[in-house]
């Protein structure tokens, strides 16, 4: 097992709970949320299934059945997910032992919630009427529909009300996890190469699976995005059906972020989108945030304003192909053609800050403030005339702000006389617009470091590509 060493941690408190517990698991698709259960419980359950892929009524059933007959059933196929219920306690009633846990896995949960078909109902009365009982009894459910799993089992307002005991979000791997995974298959790759990896395929472990010992990052990026019969090509939109039952409203929502790496507001989204501003406008952002797709992030003034919050596209994959792959490609070897075009420059730019966004404890670690409060946000100047912004600031309980500056290079950054003074000027109008009375200090994170010259001075702290790698606990 790679990473997860909290959720198993988690896992693991929860099983030793001595109490019934009721465990949601989710996150976006292919993060790995069945592999882990898996790995925790070596497979051994009292009851498992998993639903049906664009399964009906019927072959839902039948699948539960079949998970039914796993564990002595032999009678005749229910014909409604009440009776299905009745038949499951029934049977683990007769199979449980005292002093062991009873684990039940229901993975792919939202298969099995058919239109009119009664399941969550259903659910729900095994869970109040009979599991919640017995304090040997701990269930899991798992699902990729990130938004139904929230709706109607994280937020049910109906009789699994308040009855979830734990819910898990189980998030992409970081820097550290990934570059692990790429061990464990044989991928002896350098730092900057899992970092260029990483911005394209994200800490996604089924994506990274697909790796091979004697790739380059070049041949495969060509060779998962642009070959012929590009394995990650389809992925996208089989990510999103995957995720919501109408993904429409998510990929226009995702369209109009594409258009502007520094966020855009909910008003903002709205016009781009000519959607109505209304509560499902409001759980489409959710959602999108709870898949790790988007964040919500606030931007300094005087003060920090609700209402002044952004929305930023940052799942690594999704931003890789809304750049790439948007429109046809029919060059099999696109990327390696296009390696230091402006284009392919420009995304590695943006690319890194929004790693360096995914890795704000590893930056806090490094410069050595891991351990005292520390609120992060951004800023956009309202006067400045070319709009000067900051996409990261470390405002410290110490009364010091960290001006973040970050760069990507494949080598160590040089800042000249024109550099300097833009970054002079940036930090005098965030000063002054903002008002702040704490100490602001400009630091770098690149990723080889600073080169030394007349103007590096003004760079009080660094963090490099190295120290975003770092396994932070």
């Amino acid at each position: 097992m790679i990473g997860r060493t909290h959720e198993l941690a988690d896992l693991k408190s929860y099983y030793d709970s001595g109490r019934a517990e009721f465990v949601a698991l989710y996150g976006r698709r292919r993060v790995g949320k069945t592999y882990l259960v898996n790995e925790f419980f070596n497979l051994r359950y009292d009851f498992y299934i998993t639903g049906v892929i664009d399964g009906d009524k019927s072959e839902q059933i039948a699948a539960f059945t079949k998970g039914l007959r796993n564990i002595g059933y032999t009678g005749r196929v229910p014909q409604k997910w009440m009776d299905a219920f009745f038949l499951l306690e029934d049977i683990l009633e007769k199979n449980m032992r005292e002093g062991k846990r009873c684990v039940i896995f229901i993975d792919e949960l939202p298969c099995f919630d058919t239109p009119k078909a009664g399941f969550v109902k259903a659910l729900g009365h095994f869970w109040n009427s009979w599991a919640q009982q017995r304090k040997n009894v701990m269930l899991i459910v798992c699902g990729s529909a990130t938004s139904w799993m929230i709706k109607n089992i994280i937020d049910n307002h109906g009789g699994l009300h308040d009855r979830i005991t734990h819910e898990m979000h189980l998030h992409p791997f970081n820097l550290y996890e990934t570059e692990q995974m790429l061990l464990s298959r044989d991928v002896h790759w350098d730092k900057l190469s899992i970092l260029q990896i990483f911005m394209a395929l994200g800490g996604i472990p089924y994506y990274l699976e697909m790796l091979k010992p004697t790739d380059s990052v070049v041949s495969a990026i060509d060779r998962l995005f642009f070959g012929r019969d590009a394995t990650m090509v389809n992925e996208y939109d089989r990510l999103f059906k995957s995720l919501f039952k109408d993904p429409t409203p998510y990929l226009e929502i995702i369209r109009a972020l594409a258009r502007d790496k520094q966020g855009i507001t909910r008003e903002e989204i709205l016009k781009r989108t000519s959607m109505t501003d209304n509560g499902h406008f409001s759980e489409y952002l959710t959602n999108l945030i709870k898949c790790d797709f988007i964040r919500y992030y606030f931007v300094k003034n005087t003060k920090i304003k609700k209402n002044d919050g952004f929305y930023q596209l940052t799942d690594m994959f999704v931003i890789f192909y809304s750049t790439f792959l948007t429109r046809p490609v029919t060059e099999d070897h696109f990327w390696s053609m296009h390696i230091n075009t402006p284009q392919v420059n420009s995304w590695y730019g943006l690319s890194f800050e929004r790693v360096c966004l995914l890795h704000i404890p590893q930056i806090k670690n490094a410069l050595g403030i891991d351990r005292i409060g520390v609120e992060y946000y951004s800023w956009r100047s309202k006067e400045s005339a070319k709009g000067a912004q900051i996409d990261l600031l470390l405002e410290r309980a110490d009364r010091i702000i960290n001006l973040c500056e970050m760069k990507y290079s494949t080598s160590e950054i040089t800042i000249d006389k024109d550099e300097d003074l833009k970054l002079r000027n940036r930090q005098n109008a965030f000063v002054t617009e903002t008002k702040t009375r704490y100490a602001v200090v400009p630091i770098l994170v690149s990723t080889y470091g600073l080169k030394t010259n007349t103007y590096s001075g003004g760079i009080y702290q660094q963090v490099t590509m190295d120290d975003l790698f770092k396994d932070i606990k």
